[in-house]
């Protein structure tokens, strides 16, 4: 099969979908790679890397144009919709149930989606969102501390304080994947830790992974306006695979939070879980909403894409070598997991999740399969 790269043009994203590693053993198993010119300059690699695993360097249009199976990193934008065609499969993250006009627009184009976020285990993990989700917690502490500095526009608290100065209060919403990483890097600056979760089972979990270091309580409207009044930094890190994230913060417990506090909204490729939330960009991160910082990057992984493209490419290579090597009728069909990561075939919603959140008819995926077929 012929697998094609393109370059990302989504404002300040410098991932690639593939690093000439993944590109080598893709050549090894018999398909053709070819790659945009540039693509991965933003994550430190040359053309000439791709070209010496065997890769073919082409244009923009020939890499869109002659892509049986096309690699991004992030949803496609601008005129990238309209470059897709029928018989053309896209695996990439989609991001599609806060987006009715991107999802129009796939649709009309006839070609096969597939969404990172949405390939998913019987038990409800989502491993190709998984490091991405490390990072963006890691990040969101960091970038929380950074932006709790004066000048930047915070309170000018220091995260971990200094002896004799108690430290920050960060409130972390959600104990999943991305909470946990949140949490995590805050402790290690020192600040004080509370995670909020619907699960008391995850909240045993991380009693025993983090060690009774942070304090764990049960979400409800009620804590997580106790929790937010006092806090100096807050991460929302609530995710629900495929569908629109759930507003937890209201407008009205914004306004109790502390003049000049921060919040970080990792769920804002879904919509965000904050009622102020609107997506940002790295060059322009930040906004104030009733006296609270907001950053709300919609893309954070971004900023460090030589981990990012790394991390991304060592969990969806085994799923491109798949989609490629049987098929991705055939692959779709046979992999439950895989079959989940299927949006949109032949026109149809096949993610039930998008299509509630869309209120778009939801057609499973075997049915709109069957309509490709008999094409």
């Amino acid at each position: 099969m012929k697998v094609g790269v393109v370059t990302e043009i989504k404002t300040d994203e410098y991932r690639v979908a593939l690093t000439p590693a993944g590109a080598h053993e893709l050549v090894r198993a018999g398909h053709e790679v070819i790659v945009q010119e540039g693509a991965g300059v933003g994550s430190q690699f040359a053309d000439a890397d791709y070209v010496a695993v065997g890769a073919t360097i082409v244009t923009r249009e020939q890499a869109w144009a002659e892509s049986e199976l096309l690699l991004k990193v992030k949803e496609p934008v601008a005129d990238e919709p309209d470059l897709l065609s029928p018989g053309q499969t896209l695996f990439t993250y989609l991001h599609l149930a806060p987006d009715p006009a991107l999802t129009e627009r796939l649709k009309a184009s006839g070609a096969t989606c597939i969404a990172y976020e949405t390939v998913q285990t019987d038990d409800g993990r989502t491993p190709l969102l998984a490091p991405m989700s490390e990072v963006a917690g890691r990040l969101a502490a960091q970038e929380g501390a950074k932006y709790l500095e004066k000048s930047l526009g915070g309170r000018g608290i220091l995260l971990g304080g200094v002896p004799g100065v108690k430290p920050a209060k960060v409130v972390v919403i959600g104990g999943g994947n991305v909470g946990y990483n949140a949490a995590k890097i805050a402790l290690g600056m020192g600040a004080n830790v509370n995670i909020l979760d619907r699960s008391i089972d995850r909240l045993r979990e991380l009693e025993e992974i983090l060690d009774g270091r942070v304090n764990l309580i049960a979400s409800t409207t009620l804590s997580v306006a106790e929790q937010v009044a006092d806090a100096d930094l807050v991460i929302g890190a609530v995710l629900l695979p495929g569908a629109l994230a759930p507003r937890v913060v209201s407008r009205e417990m914004l306004k109790t939070m502390q003049p000049q506090s921060v919040v970080v909204d990792v769920a804002i490729d879904q919509g965000g879980c904050f009622e102020t939330s609107r997506p940002t960009t790295h060059t322009d991160p930040v906004y104030v909403e009733e006296n609270v910082l907001h950053y709300c990057v919609a893309n954070m992984p971004g900023a460090v894409p030589i981990t990012s493209t790394k991390a991304l490419t060592n969990v969806t290579l085994p799923y491109v070598l798949k989609l490629a090597s049987s098929g991705v009728r055939d692959a779709l069909l046979d992999d439950n997991v895989l079959g989940r990561g299927a949006n949109i075939v032949a026109g149809q919603v096949t993610s039930r999740e998008v299509a509630e959140a869309l209120e778009l008819q939801y057609v499973p995926l075997a049915d709109a399969l069957g309509e490709v077929l008999h094409a």
